[in-house]
């Protein structure tokens, strides 16, 4: 009885030691296959890391060169538009440079002869050539006279009565006024009309 009893025993504390065995095994291998998971997400981050590190990398590299490319263009900038300023009047001044000439060989030829007549056409030519230059860049002469006073337009030296026109038209332009474009240069001088006691 006690023989069957120790085997029984026996047999049980087999299965018991094997069953444990089994479970060691077993822990063992999920453990092994946790720590083969976790070294493969280690790896991947080692991964990701590598690459955004290159990509950094590249990134600053190409940062790097725009900055400078942009330095550059900066530069070339400034240069150019300092240029532009520097000569902004250098087509007019071309053009003013022949009607100096026109004037200078004017002067020469009316030292050389006496002849009014030829002296005043040379002058008319170089004004109708320099009217003509400004005019081209823009200037133009204010046409004051018979119209309506505009102070935008006109500065007024002085009122006279008059029964000729209407009152505050202009009667003389004392010194010419000029315009750029659409803006005053110089303001016309002018007398400017008012009524006279017998219209009052």
């Amino acid at each position: 009885m006690s023989k069957k009893k120790t085997k029984k025993e026996e047999k049980e504390k087999l299965k018991q030691e094997e069953k444990a065995a089994e479970n060691e095994a077993n822990n063992n291998a999920e453990e092994t296959a946790e720590k083969e998971n976790e070294e493969t997400d280690v790896q991947k981050l080692l991964d990701k890391i590598k690459t955004l590190e290159e990509d950094r990398d590249r990134l600053s590299d190409l940062l790097k060169r725009k900055m400078a490319e942009f330095e550059n263009y900066k530069k070339r900038t400034e240069t150019e538009i300092s240029n532009i300023y520097k000569y902004a009047a250098e087509g007019f001044l071309k053009k003013i440079i022949a009607v100096y000439d026109d004037l200078a060989r004017s002067l020469e030829h009316a030292s050389e002869k006496s002849d009014m007549k030829a002296l005043i056409e040379g002058l008319q030519m170089v004004f109708d050539k320099f009217t003509k230059t400004l005019e081209e860049e823009g200037v133009k002469k204010i046409e004051a006279k018979g119209k309506e006073f505009d102070y935008e337009l006109h500065e007024a030296l002085m009122q006279q009565p008059s029964d000729e026109v209407e009152p505050n038209t202009v009667l003389h332009e004392v010194e010419p006024g000029y315009t750029y474009k659409d803006k005053v240069l110089k303001h016309t001088k002018v007398i400017v009309s008012q009524a006279t006691e017998n219209e009052e």
